[in-house]
């Protein structure tokens, strides 16, 4: 625990692992439990303690963005699993979503 409560302070922390977390590990659980809201809650609950991050390093349109791409690539998993398999669609769009938040926020502060 934080001086500041339960969470590191949010610029503390490391965005890159979390969404290539949120992403893995919310289609892992699905598949695993065979509950899809769950796997929906792990996804949901990287991406917020990832947002405020990337809100407090990057600022709102920088929010907005890898928002928008961390759960656009959970939607655009689907289709693509449909082409190249479930385990590679998903490690693509968490591969982006990782790198993306490494070259906008971690990488810079």
């Amino acid at each position: 625990m934080s001086e500041t409560g339960v969470f590191k302070p949010a610029e503390s922390v490391v965005t890159a692992p979390l969404a290539a977390l949120g992403l893995v590990g919310g289609y892992l659980t699905a598949r695993e439990t065979g509950v899809r809201a769950l796997g929906g809650v792990v996804l949901a609950a990287a991406g917020a303690y990832a947002g405020r991050t990337w809100a407090a390093k990057g600022g709102a349109a920088t929010t907005v963005a890898l928002s928008a791409l961390y759960i656009g690539g959970f939607g655009a998993s689907h289709p693509l699993a449909k082409k190249i398999g479930p385990w590679p669609a998903v490690l693509t769009v968490a591969g982006a979503s990782a790198f993306a938040s490494w070259a906008l926020v971690d990488r810079l502060k």
